[in-house]
């Protein structure tokens, strides 16, 4: 069945003390665009995540997000400049002895000072992080995958809803075809005799002329390729394959071949089904700008 372009996953994993979260989401796009998030220090394995990405996902702007922490708190260490903290120490008992003030210079003076005190990133081993979040990565994946099924499911129930009431209108249309070069026949060849007054110049001529205007009228052809459309899309909807494009091409042919029918029919019944058929199209069309 078709695969929905929308769809999230989410995993978590740890290795050794290091924790990994990956995060996937995905909308609709006209081609395939993967966008990923990593911690710096792991930057090398974008590369890796995009070609993983690329053989799970044909089409849609996927976005992949890595986060790292460490499985039993921060990867964050506190570091403290002692020789800087001393010189702080030793200014501010010049400056007290000057000023002939009291007391002592006290530990919340010190630390008052940022550059005394600083947090760093703890550094990672990049290759075990790096095996964890390709784990994780590919589970993330699979949810992705099974969201995207879900909804291609749904998708498709939807498509087959509106497929058939465009086949359910052009049933009524093809009934009434047969009828229409002779209606058009019948109405051109009396408005002819009511202007000419009843005196035809050349009965043989006349009745060739309107037999070839009759025919422009015939709408079986395209009746014809509009169900060789619409059953080339039922098809299409059973494929495990990568199907938006192939459908969007279907549904420009079946809009054209609706189109001309139209244009042809001069006909009021068969005008109010082509506008029901057409508005059925454009929902179609809107459906199938997420399928991947």
């Amino acid at each position: 069945m078709i695969r929905s372009m929308t769809g999230y996953g989410k995993k978590d994993g740890t290795s050794q003390q290091t924790g990994v979260t990956v995060e996937i989401r995905s909308v609709n796009h006209r081609f395939l665009e993967v966008a990923v998030r990593v911690p710096r220090s792991l930057t090398q394995l974008e590369d890796q995540i995009r070609k993983a990405v690329q053989q799970r996902c044909l089409r849609g702007r996927v976005d992949v997000s890595v986060s790292v922490q460490a499985a039993g708190g921060s990867l964050k260490t506190v570091q403290i400049d002692q020789a800087l903290a001393k010189q702080y120490h030793t200014a501010l008992k010049k400056l007290q002895k000057t000023l002939g003030l009291r007391g002592a210079v006290d530990m919340s003076v010190l630390t008052g000072f940022r550059d005394i005190i600083s947090i760093t990133d703890e550094p990672l081993d990049a290759d075990h992080a790096g095996k964890t979040v390709l784990r994780v990565l590919g589970g993330a994946l699979t949810d992705l995958e099974k969201m995207r099924k879900r909804e291609g499911d749904a998708l498709a129930k939807d498509l087959a809803a509106h497929l058939e009431a465009i086949r359910s209108a052009k049933s009524v249309v093809a009934k009434k075809a047969p009828e229409l070069a002779k209606i058009s026949f019948d109405r051109m060849k009396a408005r002819i005799e009511a202007l000419l007054q009843g005196e035809l110049p050349d009965p043989a001529r006349l009745q060739q002329e309107l037999a070839v205007y009759a025919d422009r009228s015939d709408i079986s052809e395209e009746l014809v390729r509009l169900e060789s459309h619409m059953v080339q899309f039922d098809h299409t909807l059973q494929s495990q394959e990568s199907v938006g494009k192939t459908l969007e091409f279907l549904l420009q042919e079946m809009g054209r071949e609706v189109n001309t029918i139209g244009s042809k029919a001069n006909d009021a019944e068969i005008a109010a089904l082509v506008v029901r058929m057409k508005a059925e199209l454009e929902k179609l069309r809107e459906q199938v700008q997420n399928v991947e």
